[in-house]
């Protein structure tokens, strides 16, 4: 095989650019055998493996800079860059991330997991480069799913006032996470249709630039008044050089394009056409479905299922939000491309005329939200933790100021598993419970979820719900809701040796943890917080008062979390233990494994409380 003779790019460029459409088949398949077992972001990666190749084949890597926007398409680059064997063991706990870690590879150039960052990167590093006087090149590849984020045009609009030597690669693979979406997804299969235009373009081009004098200012000219139709008008506008629409599966064409222009002054846009999913049927036919995807039969494509399913909290979440819309016709629902993960897709086939899904831009979503709230409408903000900490002025500016009625309904929250760092959703109870006006909480299960969502629209205020990724606690659940009272919690077991005290579904952990207490002798009251703000003071005053000791526990960083909010209300003699996620990222693994190493699970909890308990009985 050409893939086991490559141990880093400088093997790459030696090999004959005929053999290079064999070493994408190699590298496709590498991509599929692993992913399969492991998991992972599968359909973006098989889209730019010819890319890649190409990427790696006319620059100079690692002195010259490739910049993944987002990240989870760089599969194909690890493998490339002295990763093959490593990749092996891909987002499991001690192998290598899903995406580019600036800590992991000289050859990743820049720590991403987050869309629309690839530019304003990039132009930072060509502006180091100047500055220091140093010469190489530098290219952000962004796709067009990450062109819906604001951040991006940000980078666009600075890079060309600039005229930095920079090469942005636009992928356009027709898709977003799910369906394309939005004026800018538009706009990009517009041009498709535009591409025979090119060549009318450049002979006018060519004709009007002959005048020594005016020839610039006349095509602008014929731009602004369409005389030129353009498929690159908008980011020409914008200071960069266009070039494309071209064929990103061809990777002879992709080189010979790329060693034109790499060399051209000036910012450069080039303009890639690609199928995501590209080589695997099963992911060509459902890019989204393998977008991200679990462990999966390598022949059919079909998901591997580890016992009976399960329902999870987006299938709880999308499924109560349907049945209280139908009952209320101000209910919205608002995701920023994350319709299918979210819940939402249910939502949007019954009520498509409430459903907006906004892109990836969630500062809009929310401040779009608070717009809608203005006007008396209740609108539903499904976004993942680690996204939702984008949009975090608009929280405050846009809906708290304003005590607008907004939910948001914080999905993936606490830690997620192999994605990483970059993904968990460990600071939300920390930026939201700093926030005045915000009602900030997390139910323990999904009975417990379906009744706060249905409370939330009876608060009439800003409102935070936060849940898990994954499958739900399989308690019974009541068809009539119960409305919960802001701020209260429920005591689950009752104790007179110490209070455990948990948020969400580590509740579940806390009453497994004081079952094997019990069986020791200890016994352990068990509250279920609910709501991180406000907090439930008279309760928890009078367990802690009653027991002596008391344990917080959160899948949360501890730093401005509710075990710190709970130690400010206990009495002075009573120091509770707050078990909570430690002042670090937290790497990729599988869930249960990260919750024993952090000590979030039942098993830990015992032990601490068990110490606990014995030391100060021996005190």
């Amino acid at each position: 095989m050409i893939l086991d003779t490559i141990n880093d790019p400088k093997d790459l460029r030696v090999i004959n650019r005929k053999h290079l459409s064999t070493l994408a088949s190699e590298v496709r398949n590498k991509i599929v055998e692993v992913t399969s077992e492991k998991g992972g972001h599968l359909a973006p990666s098989l889209g730019v493996v010819e890319l890649t190749i190409a990427l790696h084949y006319c620059l100079d890597t690692p002195k010259d800079k490739i910049i993944w926007d987002v990240g989870h398409q760089a599969y194909a680059h690890k493998i490339l860059t002295g990763r093959r064997d490593e990749f092996d063991n891909l987002r499991s706990l001690g192998g290598i991330s899903g995406f580019p870690n600036i800590n992991e590879s000289e050859y990743d150039s820049f720590g991403v997991g987050h869309a629309s960052t690839s530019i304003s990167a990039a132009l930072g590093m060509v502006c180091a480069r100047d500055i220091k006087k140093e010469n190489y090149k530098v290219a952000a590849v962004i796709g067009d799913g990450s062109l819906t984020g604001g951040l991006a045009y940000e980078g666009l609009n600075n890079a060309g006032h600039l005229k930095k030597d920079m090469l942005v690669i636009l992928n356009d693979n027709e898709m977003f996470i799910s369906k394309k979406v939005g004026a800018m997804g538009e706009y990009l299969t517009r041009i498709l249709t535009f591409a025979p235009l090119q060549k009318i373009e450049e002979r006018i081009k060519n004709i009007l630039g002959r005048h020594p004098n005016w020839g610039q200012e006349l095509i602008q000219l014929a731009r602004r008044s369409k005389v030129m139709l353009t498929p690159g008008m908008l980011f020409e506008e914008m200071g960069f050089e266009y070039f494309g629409p071209v064929d990103g599966h061809d990777i002879e064409l992709l080189i010979n394009t790329i060693n034109k222009i790499k060399d051209l002054d000036g910012p450069k846009l080039l303009h890639i056409i690609t199928k995501k999913g590209k080589g695997y049927a099963p992911a060509e036919d459902n890019p989204e479905k393998f977008h991200g995807t679990g462990s999966f039969d390598l022949v059919t494509g079909e998901a591997k299922k580890e016992g009976s399913y399960k329902l999870n909290y987006q299938d709880v979440f999308g499924d109560t939000i349907v049945e209280l819309a139908r009952k209320n016709s101000k209910i919205i629902a608002i995701t920023a491309a994350m319709e299918s993960g979210t819940g939402l897709k249910k939502f949007r086939e019954n009520f498509p005329e409430r459903f907006f899904d906004v892109g990836i831009a969630e500062q809009h979503a929310v401040t779009f939200a608070a717009g809608l709230a203005c006007c008396g409408l209740k609108p539903v903000c499904a976004i993942y933790s680690t996204f939702l900490q984008r949009s975090y002025d608009q929280i405050i500016h846009d809906v708290a100021l304003q005590e607008l009625p907004v939910i948001f309904a914080i999905d993936r929250a606490g830690l997620v598993g192999e994605d990483g760092p970059t993904h968990h959703g460990i600071f939300d109870l920390s930026y939201l419970c700093s926030v005045p006006n915000m009602i900030v909480t997390a139910p323990s299960d999904e009975g417990e979820m379906r009744n706060m969502l249905f409370s939330s629209f009876e608060w009439g205020k800003p409102a935070a719900i936060r849940y898990p990724r994954g499958e739900v606690a399989g308690v019974e659940v009541e068809e009539k809701f119960s409305f919960i009272e802001i701020g209260k919690s429920r005591i689950l077991r009752e104790g007179e040796d110490i209070t455990i005290i948990a948020l969400g579904t580590l509740a579940a952990a806390a009453a497994a943890a004081a079952e094997l207490l019990h069986k020791d002798g200890i016994s352990a009251e068990v509250i279920d917080l609910r709501f991180a703000k406000p907090i439930d003071t008279e309760t928890i005053i009078g367990s802690a008062v009653k027991t002596g000791r008391v344990i917080t526990l959160e899948e949360n960083v501890l730093t401005g979390g509710v075990g710190e909010r709970i130690t400010r209300i206990l009495p002075g003699n009573l120091k509770p233990l707050n078990i909570a996620i430690p002042d670090s990222f937290v790497t990729f693994g599988k869930i249960r494994e990260l919750k024993a190493r952090l000590g979030l699970d039942s098993a830990a909890v015992y032990r601490k409380a068990k110490e606990l308990v014995a030391g100060l009985k021996s005190t």
